[in-house]
């Protein structure tokens, strides 16, 4: 039973150094897409029903807290900018309005 466990200790840890996980993180269940548009959508605090200008309104609010340079984090606002991105990309294609130049 020891040889046992000193072999599957021997073999996790093997497997941490080759492939850079531990063998029972291949056992979880990959997020799906679904998950990481809740994720997007609780991060921006927007409804599944938020249009293109909520989205962006929400991103310009949430950007103005977590910048670097306002002293947020930069992988903040990289997670900030891909949550926008994935809602975004989610919408139907949204022309931009006419600009009414003199």
């Amino acid at each position: 039973m020891i040889k046992f466990l000193l072999i599957v200790g021997a073999l996790s840890i093997l497997c941490r150094w080759a492939l850079g996980k531990w063998p029972w993180a291949y056992l979880s269940a990959q997020p799906t897409r679904e998950q990481a548009l809740f994720r997007a959508r609780k991060l921006l605090n927007v409804s599944a029903r938020a249009d293109h200008r909520e989205v962006r309104d929400a991103h310009r609010r949430m950007a103005a807290l977590l910048h670097p340079d306002k002293g947020g984090d930069k992988a903040q606002m990289q997670e900030l900018n891909a949550a926008r991105d994935m809602l975004l990309n989610e919408l139907p294609y949204e022309a931009p309005e006419p600009r009414d130049e003199p």
